[in-house]
């Protein structure tokens, strides 16, 4: 392995790591049990844990870093959504009327692990901010 392949991969497992605590953080406050974490991350049960120790060991796919990707984005809507930190935190767990979500919360859509849940809940909850899709 070259010295540029090792540097790369090193800063891929630096993004990962910080990526990865700063996703754990939202998960947390949004209120999700270890089984949706693994789920909307696509991680299995002896990574998550090995993880939460030590997010950065993790080795994450492309597919896991553009969702921790669309996590960080949808929680940073979320900011400029609500000036109140519970209902930044609270709203991924509300039930939700709108078509999409068909009263279910947007965090019981993204729990399906999909990805094309994870930016369907991203881009309407963008909209809600005056995102242009």
């Amino acid at each position: 392995m070259s010295n540029a392949q090792k540097l790369a991969t090193v800063q891929k497992n630096n993004v990962s790591g910080v990526g990865l605590k700063t996703v754990f953080n939202i998960l947390d406050r949004w209120g999700c049990t270890p089984e949706q974490v693994q789920k909307i991350l696509q991680i299995s049960r002896p990574a998550y844990y090995k993880y939460r120790k030590a997010p950065e060991q993790a080795s994450l796919t492309h597919d896991q870093i553009e969702r921790l990707s669309y996590l960080v984005n949808i929680h940073g809507c979320l900011r400029m959504i609500f000036e109140n930190p519970k209902n930044v935190y609270g709203f991924m767990a509300l039930k939700n009327d709108n078509p999409y979500f068909n009263g279910k919360s947007p965090l019981e859509i993204i729990s399906t692990g999909q990805f094309a849940a994870l930016y369907e809940t991203f881009r309407r909850i963008d909209v809600l901010r005056g995102g242009l899709w």
